[in-house]
């Protein structure tokens, strides 16, 4: 399969980094605190962590635990209460909420537990959304309607490519409804990565699936991890997958530890 220039411009991004050796997320001092009428909850306890480029790192713990909270401290979808958040080069915590949705659009691919789709498009339509939505502030002068559309054609052009990649070609002009779990989830992914982001943060990508579906979907998502150059973390309470990544890390009382093989099998064993 031939390489396409974004993902070619990321592969270079992720071994400059790699070369650099600086680490594409950087945590220091994460304090996350709520304010409720109950009290106060302080869901990070100066939470330290770092993520080299490339690497694939699961993210377990209980419910509660403040794993989605992190996953969006880290996509700029939340702000910290205290510490220093890098990710993608950037310091997130201090991105005003215009910069925010740019550095999103930018560097950040993001999939949920449910694909949130929107129902009245296309396959092909909702992954060029974050194409079209960025080129909404690019495209020249305003009310220039040939500028427009040949952004639009060029947007479907790489939606279409993505689909490909997903192995959802043929579902190209079928809406949400019509497509199964997996598929609706592949468009999900397909959307994701449109833009040619360095970071994947995925939120239970496979948690609304059955058995053999999400094993489908995480090994779309290794080979897409891979190919691609990203730096992935995923949030899971499958052990199984979790034990695939480059590592795994715990989130409890506020702080993360890692998890070894041994501990990842004891923990699927249920003697944990």
């Amino acid at each position: 399969m031939q390489t396409s220039p974004a993902a070619a411009s990321q592969a270079s991004r992720s071994t400059r980094d790699k070369e650099l050796r600086v680490p594409i997320i950087q945590v220091n001092g994460l304090e996350k605190t709520y304010r409720t009428a109950h009290g106060t909850i302080n869901l990070f306890e100066r939470l330290n962590f770092q993520v080299e480029p490339g690497e694939m790192v699961a993210i377990v713990g209980q419910s509660g635990a403040g794993k989605s909270t992190l996953l969006h401290i880290l996509g700029a979808l939340d702000a910290p209460s205290a510490g220093t958040v890098y990710c993608a080069s950037t310091n997130v915590a201090q991105l005003s909420p215009r910069e925010a949705a740019a550095f999103r659009n930018r560097e950040i691919g993001y999939v949920w537990q449910f694909h949130y789709l929107l129902p009245e498009f296309t396959a092909l339509e909702n992954v060029a959304m974050p194409l079209l939505a960025r080129g909404t502030q690019k495209t020249g002068v305003p009310g220039d309607r040939s500028s427009s559309l040949g952004w639009k054609r060029e947007a479907l052009a790489v939606a279409s490519n993505w689909l490909r990649e997903v192995g959802l070609e043929d579902r190209a002009s079928h809406r949400p409804g019509e497509l199964s779990g997996g598929e609706q989830q592949r468009v999900a992914l397909a959307r994701a990565l449109v833009n040619g982001p360095r970071v994947l943060l995925a939120d239970e990508p496979t948690g609304d699936l059955d058995e053999t579906t999400a094993g489908r979907v995480f090994d779309l998502v290794e080979r897409l991890h891979a190919s691609h150059g990203l730096t992935s973390i995923l949030v899971t309470h499958n052990l199984d997958m979790a034990a695939r990544c480059t590592r795994a890390l715990r989130l409890e009382g506020g702080r993360l530890s890692p998890l070894g093989t041994a501990h990842l099998a004891g923990l699927q064993s249920g003697s944990d």
